[in-house]
């Protein structure tokens, strides 16, 4: 996985090129982002074909309002913020029933499922990964929507703390407090099945 700092390097890089109208420019972007984020959406909504519907808004977002964009490093976290608001305004128009729908995960998945895994459960508990990975995907819907969120952004998006701040508005200790929250949540959760967190203190 390539250096935050490459990351953020090319990102502006990317985003210069757009404002100067390079159509190119934006095609890798497309490239680069559309599954982490069909992949965030997906955590969040349960929705395959909102999240893809949701992603190909953010992104189509991220081009028209390029000129927006300040190229300081900080564009995961303007991106996300982004694709966050989008979301929330998605959710509130529809229908609960529709929020809670349940979707098979695809195979693409259980690379990420396996690594939220390996966030809240013990070494020693990891043989049936595909199962515990599905045990945490569904509980990380009962969680509040801004602990999830976190977690989400930065486990399965890899968003650092400071991304995952921008991206929802508010400082890099709360973000922290919240992926600490949502961790020690899933653990518990997961302690009430039988299964054991990580020794590690987060």
């Amino acid at each position: 996985m390539p250096e935050p700092e490459t990351v953020t390097n090319n990102d502006d890089r990317l985003m210069i090129e757009i404002q100067a109208g390079n159509s190119c420019a934006f095609e890798e972007l497309v490239v680069c982002y559309q599954a982490p984020l069909i992949g965030f959406f997906f955590r969040n909504t349960r929705d395959r074909q909102m999240s893809e519907d949701l992603t190909q808004e953010t992104l189509l977002r991220v081009y028209n309002q390029s000129w927006d964009y300040l190229p300081m490093g900080r564009f995961r976290g303007w991106m996300y913020r982004i694709a966050r608001n989008l979301m929330i305004d998605s959710i509130r128009r529809q229908s609960h029933d529709a929020l809670i729908r349940a979707v098979q995960s695809r195979d693409e998945d259980d690379n990420a499922l396996a690594r939220l895994v390996g966030e809240v459960v013990s070494p020693e508990d990891q043989t049936h990964v595909k199962e515990l990975a599905q045990i945490v995907d569904n509980l990380l819907q009962q969680l509040p929507e801004l602990q999830r969120t976190t977690f989400v952004m930065h486990h399965y998006a890899g968003l650092t703390l400071s991304e995952v701040a921008d991206a929802t508005e508010t400082t890099t200790s709360t973000a922290k407090s919240r992926l600490r929250l949502a961790r020690e949540k899933l653990q518990e959760k997961l302690l009430s099945r039988g299964v054991r967190g990580p020794a590690e203190d987060y």
